[in-house]
C-alpha cells in the first residue's frame, strides 16, 4: 500500500509539474547619469521557453526628486513568439514611481507602474506582461556585511483596468534572488521567480530564472 500511495504521489507531482512553463530571462544593460538627478539606461531583454519566445531592447530616462523618491519612463520594442510560431511586434511605454527607504541594512522599496502598450498585433488573449496594466511592487533587500551579495524579495501584482471579463486583479509575481556588486561599476543579479495567474485555475504557472548583467558609467 505504501509503495501504491507513493507511486500515486510522485506520478501526481510528475503531472503538476509537466503541466507548468518553464523560462530563462537574460538582461544586459548599462546606465549613467545626463546631468545630476538625472540618469539614462539601455538594456536588452531576452526570453527564452527554450528557444526565444520574447526579444525587447529597451530605453529609459529616471529623474531623482529626493532621497527616498524617483520617477522613470521607458520605451520598449517588442518582438514576441505567438501560439502560431510567428514573431509580432508591438511597442510599450512604462510610467514608473518608485519610493524607497532604508533602515541599518535593509532596503525597502515599492514601484508603482502604469503600462500602455499600442500597435498590439499578436493580441489573441491579455497578457499582463505587454499590455495595459498597473503593476504594484514591494520588495525588501539586505546588504550582507562585508559581502558583495545583496539577497532580496519581492511580490508584483498585475492589474488590468479596462472594462470585460479580465478587468481587476489578473496575476502575481513572487521573486527571490540576490544582486552580486562586481570590482569597477558592475553588477550582476541572479533571481527565480514564479508566476500565477488569478481565476484561470487551469493556466499554468510559470518558473523563471532570470540572469542579468548591468554597467554603470
Amino acid at each position: 500500500m505504501r509503495g501504491l500511495l507513493l507511486f500515486l504521489f510522485l506520478n501526481f507531482s510528475f503531472i503538476s509539474i509537466s503541466q507548468d512553463d518553464f523560462m530563462v530571462w537574460t538582461e544586459i544593460g548599462a546606465k549613467g547619469k545626463i546631468v545630476k538627478n538625472l540618469g539614462w539606461k539601455m538594456d536588452i531583454n531576452t526570453r527564452f521557453i527554450p528557444g526565444v519566445q520574447t526579444f525587447f531592447p529597451q530605453v529609459g530616462l529616471s529623474y531623482k526628486a529626493t532621497k527616498w523618491f524617483k520617477t522613470s519612463a521607458e520605451y520598449r520594442f517588442i518582438i514576441d513568439k505567438n501560439k502560431y510560431g510567428n514573431f509580432k511586434a508591438s511597442n510599450r511605454l512604462n510610467f514608473n514611481l518608485g519610493f524607497k527607504h532604508d533602515i541599518k541594512r535593509f532596503y525597502g522599496s515599492m514601484r508603482l507602474r502604469y503600462q500602455y502598450a499600442f500597435d498590439r498585433v499578436n493580441s489573441e488573449e491579455y497578457d499582463g506582461d505587454f499590455d495595459q496594466a498597473f503593476r504594484f511592487k514591494p520588495a525588501i533587500e539586505y546588504k550582507i556585511r562585508k559581502s558583495r551579495f545583496i539577497p532580496g524579495i519581492s511580490a508584483e501584482w498585475f492589474l488590468n483596468p479596462s472594462y470585460g471579463p479580465k478587468q481587476g486583479f489578473t496575476k502575481i509575481r513572487i521573486a527571490v534572488g540576490t544582486v552580486i556588486e562586481l570590482k569597477g561599476p558592475q553588477e550582476l543579479s541572479i533571481k527565480y521567480q514564479l508566476d500565477k495567474k488569478f481565476r484561470d485555475y487551469g493556466a499554468p504557472k510559470r518558473h523563471v530564472i532570470s540572469l542579468g548583467y548591468s554597467y554603470k558609467f
